[in-house]
Formats: C-alpha cells, sequence, structure tokens
C-alpha cells in the first residue's frame, strides 16, 4: 500500500485527488487538514506517516500579491521543516503553474517554492516531483478563485451574466484528467530506488485550446438550451463532455429541481416528453386507454423505439407501399422493445 497525503486536501484539486485516490486499492490516504499548518506537532505526525506527499496547498488570490508570495513560500518552508525535523523523505509531488514564466508574484512563488523544496530532496537523497500544471477545470471549482469556467457557471446559474476582461486562447486540462495523471506518476515512480535524489519535473500537456469568448459561447448555448428548456446539448468531443459537466455542478438543485414536465392529455390516454436532444432526438412516454390505437403514419428521416414499461400492447409496423403487416405482442412484465 502506498500511504499518500494531500496538503490543500479540502480545495478544489485536492477533493478531486482525495477521491480519486480512494477508488484505488493500492492506496492508503493519509487525512490531512489546514490547521495542521497551525500545529506543528501534527504537521509533523502527518509527513512521518506518509510514502508520499501532494504539496497542493497554496493562496491563488489576493488583493495583495505580496501577500500571496509571502503565504506560499511560509507553506513549503513548513513541509521542508517538518520532514527536517522528523528526518522523513517522503515523494513529494508540488503542484506549479504555467504562470511560473510570468512577470507575477504568484507564478514567482511556485517557482520558487518549487526550488526550495528541490533543494530539499537534494539534501535529503529524497524523490521530488515539479508539475508545471497549465489551467484546471472541473466540477465544483469555487467561482472567482480557482478558474474563470467555475466563475461563468456560477454567473450563469445565478442570474447573473459573465463578462470578459481579456479575450484569448486558453490551455486547459481537466480535474479528472490531472489527478489521474498524478496518480500514474506517483505509482510509476515507486519502482525508482532512492539511493540518490531523484528531481523530476514534469510539464502536465493541457488537453483542450479554446478561446475565452468560445468557452462562454458553449456556457450560453448551455444555459439557453439546459437550463432553461432542459435539452440535452449536442456534445461533440470529450472537452464539451467535460464542460457541460462542470456547468450542471453550479446548479442551484435546491431551488432548480424538480424541473416540470408538461403533460399532454387526450381522449387516448397521455404523452410526456422527458429528454429532448438538442440533435433532435427525444425520449418520451404515453399511457394508452385500453382498445385505442395510436400512430398510424411513418417518417422518413426519424427511427422511433417502443418499449412498454407496464401492461401489455400490440405494435404492428407495415412499409408503404405493401400490405404485409409485422404484429408484435409486448408485456411490461418482460421487458423488449420494437424499431
Amino acid at each position: 500500500m502506498i500511504k499518500i497525503g494531500i496538503t490543500g486536501q479540502p480545495g478544489f484539486v485536492g477533493t478531486h485527488l482525495y477521491n480519486y485516490l480512494g477508488l484505488q486499492e493500492d492506496v492508503e490516504r493519509i487525512p490531512f487538514k489546514d490547521e495542521y499548518f497551525h500545529d506543528e506537532t501534527l504537521l509533523n505526525n502527518f509527513v512521518e506517516s506518509c510514502d508520499v506527499i501532494v504539496h497542493l496547498a497554496a493562496m491563488n488570490r489576493h488583493g495583495d500579491p505580496q501577500v500571496i508570495y509571502d503565504t506560499n513560500i511560509k507553506l513549503v518552508n513548513q513541509l521542508v521543516t517538518a520532514c527536517e525535523t522528523t528526518k522523513s523523505t517522503p515523494h513529494i509531488l508540488f503542484s506549479s503553474s504555467t504562470q511560473e514564466d510570468r512577470d507575477n508574484l504568484y507564478g514567482k512563488s511556485k517557482l520558487d517554492g518549487r526550488k526550495l523544496l528541490e533543494e530539499w530532496a537534494i539534501r535529503n537523497n529524497a524523490k521530488f516531483t515539479g508539475f508545471i500544471i497549465p489551467n484546471v477545470f472541473g466540477p465544483f471549482g469555487n467561482p472567482y478563485y480557482n478558474s474563470f469556467i467555475a466563475t461563468f457557471c456560477h454567473q450563469l446559474t445565478h442570474g447573473e451574466q459573465p463578462e470578459i476582461q481579456t479575450d484569448g486562447d486558453v490551455k486547459l486540462i481537466y480535474v479528472g484528467e490531472l489527478v489521474e495523471e498524478i496518480y500514474e506518476h506517483i505509482v510509476a515512480m515507486q519502482h525508482e530506488e532512492k539511493e540518490i535524489a531523484i528531481i523530476d519535473e514534469v510539464s502536465v500537456d493541457h488537453t483542450s485550446e479554446n478561446k475565452v469568448s468560445s468557452i462562454l459561447n458553449l456556457l450560453n448555448s448551455y444555459k439557453e438550451n439546459y437550463f432553461k428548456k432542459g435539452i440535452i446539448p449536442n456534445l461533440d468531443n470529450t472537452f464539451e463532455k467535460n464542460l457541460f459537466n462542470t456547468f450542471l455542478c453550479y446548479i442551484d438543485h435546491k431551488k432548480y429541481f424538480p424541473f416540470p414536465l408538461t403533460k399532454h392529455v387526450d381522449d387516448r390516454g397521455s404523452f410526456v416528453e422527458v429528454v429532448k436532444l438538442n440533435s433532435g432526438g427525444q425520449v418520451s412516454f404515453s399511457t394508452t386507454v385500453p382498445g385505442i390505437t395510436r400512430g398510424n403514419h411513418f417518417h422518413t428521416r426519424k427511427a422511433e423505439r417502443f418499449a412498454v414499461i407496464k401492461g401489455k400492447a400490440k405494435i404492428e409496423l407495415r412499409k408503404i407501399g405493401s400490405d404485409e403487416v409485422l404484429s408484435f405482442e409486448l408485456d411490461g412484465n418482460k421487458p423488449s422493445f420494437v424499431d
């Protein structure tokens, strides 16, 4: 078993990583709480318990950039001190950012923090991995903090209108893809001998690249089609599936659901459209009064599937221009369908 602890466990990436690791049979998760950084004994006990520490704890935003820098460097120094005090040499993975190359104190805190941990690993013949990570998005990120996508999703589902400050191409990775990559690297590094320090720098590849305006256009379409009408949008690629999944998480479920459906009733029975797809398809159910015949029509551009959920029914098909009738008896106790 690999004993893995995550500083910043309650945060956006930390929560997803913690949950992902819980599904891996070869991992024992070592719990972490933010207050460990305020209690030397608790932090020492934590590092002693870990084979691997993923250091995610950091400040991303603050009105004073110097506070961001000082906070992030302090957290790294506290982690280093705890390891050296307890003579622990866990494999430490550090989440840095592509902002390392930018002229801002957040990026500088990431670069300097990574260098401090590299120096610790060299002094103690330990393993260290610095992950250079692009912009991360996904479910349950904090709006106005973790990602502009989180902010846009929150605004669109809470009666606000997003504004683009600066448009441009953004390189992104979905949080589920990121935590999987972190886990795979941890496992791979377990097989590396630790007679000397092992310093590894990993530039995490982005999995999508889009303009901010293009992303907002997609999110606006999700609002217009799904949020307002319940229509499932076209999801043409993995990025769009991940973006829609992210959008769903910002809906206020207590206020939004249950979403009302329209029930059409006449002397034949009732009809309710349950799912409507932006591609043109739909899923519906109907009830039919005994002895009533529905249908007697044909389609040239649509396929239909019929299944009896409860009761019994006869479904008959006939090709236009033919007198041959195909007849099928369906029973809700024996689920089946006819196309």
